[in-house]
């Protein structure tokens, strides 16, 4: 038996299906204590072998471990899957219950789908920290691009002299700009000019706290060429514990890097893999990035790969494979020699 629980802020919707994907019970529960209690209930009924969770890192995280501390496997089902599947299903339209079984059906085919582990210490600090910091990120981006609008606005022409607003004297020279201007747009401006100078405080007090937890942590990521502590970071903080991935290309599916095969007839071609954890994906992409920039063995690679005769794009994709390959090699000697280190001191 397998089961599935499409997880929402006030609701978890779960489904109990058989090994053929005969649906046995359906439930709606609150997304509490209490709701959790009764989706325990229901899977030891009826000896569920794996629960499948979409939304395990978010609305689903408590749910999630109130099962894994009592015995029951638990795995992430992406989105984009349980999309796949419901479209397969033309003229049921989207229901939370139709969505658990979606994802339930998918738990029981598929084997590569990672498994949640209980997440602490400083992988899920880290976690913590890099999602803050990208969310203050992306805020100072959009209002520094709503500033050059005002000072467009206020000064045409004002470009010519200040292009960006990165740092504390762009943001000085802006505010001198503005000088004793008191109309409503130059006061608003002034505020967003301000709120960037405390974005900017906050970015580099939580990169001083993450350098110093992933120096902490021992990881041995930075000693890649093109891994840096805010890379490092992302990359345990999402992983957390490498164990989740059997081999190297459940890492490469769950990230993205691997391709989807996309053939016919006597054409054998791969195409872009879109899902995956796209975060993961992305710090890949900086990975590749650099390498390319610099005298690496990942420049070579890219180098052969296009000799080859693929595209620059197909190269590029190509490296973020075999980059995805050493991360997951790092992560687990990593983790073997914490093991071992923890074994010694027993």
């Amino acid at each position: 038996m397998f089961a599935g629980v499409d997880s929402h802020k006030d609701t978890l919707a779960a489904a109990v299906i058989d090994s053929t994907g005969r649906v046995l019970d359906r439930v709606q529960v609150a997304n509490r204590e209490d709701g959790f209690a009764r989706l325990l209930d229901l899977v030891s009924a009826h000896r569920v072998e794996r629960v499948g969770i979409e939304g395990s890192g978010g609305y689903g995280w408590p749910a999630a471990l109130w099962l894994l501390e009592h015995g029951v496997a638990v795995v992430e089902v992406p989105p984009a899957l349980t999309a796949r599947e419901r479209s397969s299903r033309p003229g049921q339209g989207k229901t939370d219950p139709g969505d658990a079984v979606a994802i339930a059906r998918i738990t029981a085919r598929e084997d590569s789908l990672p498994a949640v582990r209980a997440m602490s210490g400083v992988a899920a600090d880290l976690r913590i920290l890099t999602d803050y910091r990208d969310q203050l990120v992306a805020e100072r981006t959009a209002t520094a691009n709503r500033v050059h609008v005002d000072l467009l606005w206020l000064h045409p022409g004002y470009q010519d002299r200040l292009q960006h607003l990165t740092t504390r004297t762009d943001l000085r020279a802006a505010e001198a700009l503005l000088g004793d201007d008191t109309s409503v747009r130059a006061t608003i401006t002034r505020g967003r000019l301000r709120r960037m100078v405390e974005l900017n405080d906050q970015i580099e007090e939580l990169k001083t706290q993450i350098d110093a937890l992933v120096a902490a942590s021992g990881s041995s990521l930075t000693q890649i060429y093109g891994v840096g502590p805010l890379v490092a970071a992302t990359i345990l903080g999402r992983v957390g514990d490498a164990r989740r991935y059997p081999t190297r290309h459940h890492f490469a599916t769950a990230n993205g890097t691997a391709p989807i095969p996309a053939s016919s007839g006597r054409t054998v071609r791969h195409r872009l893999n879109r899902c995956g954890d796209r975060q993961l994906n992305r710090v890949l992409y900086v990975m590749a990035i650099t390498q390319l920039r610099g005298d690496t063995e990942g420049r070579a690679y890219y180098q052969r790969k296009r000799a080859e005769g693929k595209t620059s794009r197909e190269a590029l994709r190509c490296l973020k494979r075999r980059l995805s390959d050493l991360i997951y090699r790092t992560l687990r000697a990593d983790q073997a020699h914490a093991d071992q280190t923890e074994a010694a001191a027993a």
